[in-house]
């Protein structure tokens, strides 16, 4: 197993040097749920704090997530049972202790989050609606506007950065990180897209850096991810030097809207909360398959679910299941999921009076950046946060519904972290400084960025086998070389798309890596070559981290807890993170 303190491997995105500088205590990258959450705590405790977002600041993977933020908030539920859950979902890789911070720290934060100015659906008695998604045995699921969650907790976050007069850069890349000569942070490299206050390549100096910069769904030709998840925050880290883990558990959205064969980037998803409520999968015939294969059926936690439809259409050598809700009516759809219906009636189908056509898709990255319970990585002053991250919550398969309370309570552990640091004057770094022998890495072409996602969508996919990930890691390695060939004729020039597809080249290799080595069926990751769950074997995590020849080094973990980040010079006295202040926020404006 390798151990912290990793020296920086001093490969670098060819970019031009930074042409412009600001100066902050902290700059946070991304503007999610968790970026925006660390951001308002960290300026609430007086520090100096930026906002990095690469489009918008709502224009995140927060505002799509549709079924809602889990919690233990309902009568008769308890933490106990929501880690029970989790756990199980989790398919025996979940680190508990994690775990554990998330669902008892998680009703405390949802209720911060609700004096920040989120606005959840409610009874007639003024208590919050609470449904049911898979593997939750309660209904613990609070959502807003019927299936609008991610975007109401956005507008509100976004309302509450404003009013609080956080200093944003909107429209960036983050590039690299910048260090000093000790090989603390220092801060980041980015590149302004467009005109404004500042323009082109960039940095921004802090010796705190929170990535939270999301997922990876990009990295796969159907997703339900936004544009903006190519894995930028991961692939920075590992350039940095930082390790990463369970990144092979990619979890794939067993209902999202089917649009064809050849449909690619981002798809229309189908709110697990749709089964919650009662919709059935079923076949072409109108039978339903999940009945019998789990004491949940439609409910199983999704990685049974997606394995289910996947069987079912290779027995029928169909494309796509169905989702029957027909029995919902019309005002059922209209309130609690109008915009699912919108999304279907836009591509021609009637939930109302339709059985809506589904397959699994690649929804959200279990592994990422691995950190400790502070959201410390193996880098000293680099902090992570929700999807990129991998605090070990989430294991071998994410529990619906979860990811939005992993953000929120991570990023409010991150924060008082920092701020205590910063109390005690641990928070600093000396000047950046560039590697004395940097390896100024050759981008790829933006016309592989296809290829790439075919190559994963096929090989490293649902379905996973020796052979497939094999072909893929050939396929993969065909396209690195070339551009690390030597030839500059074949090199792309710096720019965003061979920046993001560079970055997404990166987390393609380093995923089928792992889903190489892990040689069984666990959670998400499913080898039909070795289709039984090994604990004897494979009771573990898999972490990868660069080396400076461009490498990859895998290693195991020893048992299911991760080894200390050990970047701490504090004492380990974090039991429960401070708690932080309310965050002014602007009242809701009537909408015109």
């Amino acid at each position: 197993m390798s151990t912290p303190h990793q020296s920086g491997t001093g490969i670098r995105l060819h970019a031009p040097a930074p042409g412009w500088s600001i100066a902050a205590d902290v700059v946070v990258v991304g503007s999610g749920v968790a970026g925006l959450t660390a951001a308002l705590r960290c300026a609430a405790a007086g520090l100096s704090t930026v906002v990095v977002t690469k489009a918008r600041l709502d224009d995140g993977s927060t505002r799509w997530a549709q079924g809602g933020i889990a919690a233990a908030l309902g009568d008769g539920d308890t933490p106990e049972q929501h880690l029970h859950d989790t756990l199980i979902a989790g398919a025996g890789l979940c680190d508990e202790e994690a775990v554990r911070a998330l669902v008892t720290e998680g009703p405390a934060a949802v209720h911060r989050l609700i004096a920040t100015g989120a606005i959840f659906d409610t009874s007639a008695a003024g208590e919050i609606e609470l449904t049911r998604e898979g593997g939750h045995h309660r209904r613990r699921i609070a959502h807003a506007g019927g299936d609008a969650t991610g975007a109401e907790i956005s507008r509100a976050l976004v309302e509450a950065a404003l009013a609080a007069g956080l200093r944003t850069i909107e429209n960036a890349l983050v590039l690299d990180l910048l260090t000093d000569a000790e090989g603390r942070t220092a801060g980041v490299t980015l590149h302004v897209m467009g005109e404004g206050q500042h323009d082109g390549v960039g940095a921004v100096h802090a010796p705190a850096v929170v990535l939270a910069t999301g997922g990876m769904g990009q990295v796969f030709s159907a997703t339900t991810n936004p544009a903006v998840s190519t894995g930028d925050g991961v692939a920075l880290a590992l350039r940095a030097g930082a390790e990463v883990s369970d990144l092979e558990f990619v979890q794939f959205h067993p209902t999202v809207l089917f649009l064809g064969t050849d449909s690619e980037g981002q798809q229309p998803l189908v709110s697990e909360a749709v089964r919650g409520e009662g919709a059935h999968l079923v076949d072409a015939a109108g039978i339903r398959f999940m009945v019998g294969q789990h004491e949940l059926a439609e409910l199983a936690p999704r990685d049974i679910v997606a394995k289910a439809i996947m069987r079912r259409m290779r027995e029928q050598g169909a494309d796509h299941m169905y989702l029957d809700a027909r029995h919902f009516g019309a005002q059922m759809w209209e309130h609690r999921f109008p915009t699912i219906l919108a999304a279907c009636r836009a591509h021609g189908i009637d939930p109302v009076t339709e059985p809506v056509p589904v397959a699994p898709a690649a929804h959200y990255a279990s592994g990422g950046i691995r950190t400790d319970l502070q959201g410390r990585t193996t880098v000293p002053g680099l902090w992570a946060c929700g999807e990129v991250a991998c605090t070990g919550v989430h294991g071998a398969n994410r529990l619906a519904s979860n990811s939005l309370l992993e953000g929120l309570v991570f990023a409010e552990r991150i924060a008082a972290d920092i701020a205590e640091r910063a109390s005690l004057g641990a928070l600093a770094a000396g000047p950046p400084q560039l590697p004395d022998t940097p390896c100024v890495l050759p981008l790829i072409d933006p016309d592989a960025r296809a290829g790439i996602q075919r190559i994963m969508s096929l090989g490293a996919g649902v379905l996973r086998s020796a052979e497939s990930l094999r072909d893929a890691a050939a396929a993969l390695e065909t396209v690195h070389s070339t551009a690390v060939s030597g030839d500059r004729a074949k090199n792309a020039e710096p720019g965003v798309d061979s920046w993001e597809t560079s970055n997404l080249l990166c987390v393609a290799r380093v995923l089928t890596a792992a889903a190489q080595e892990r040689a069984e069926t666990r959670g998400c990751h499913w080898r039909e070559d070795h289709p039984d769950r090994d604990d004897t074997a494979w009771h573990r995590h898999l972490v990868v981290r660069i080396a400076p020849d461009r490498s990859l080094v895998v290693t195991r973990t020893e048992h299911t807890a991760f080894p200390p980040t050990a970047l701490s010079a504090l004492p380990e006295h974090h039991a429960e993170p401070v708690a932080p202040p309310t965050v002014p926020h602007l009242p809701r404006e009537p909408q015109p």
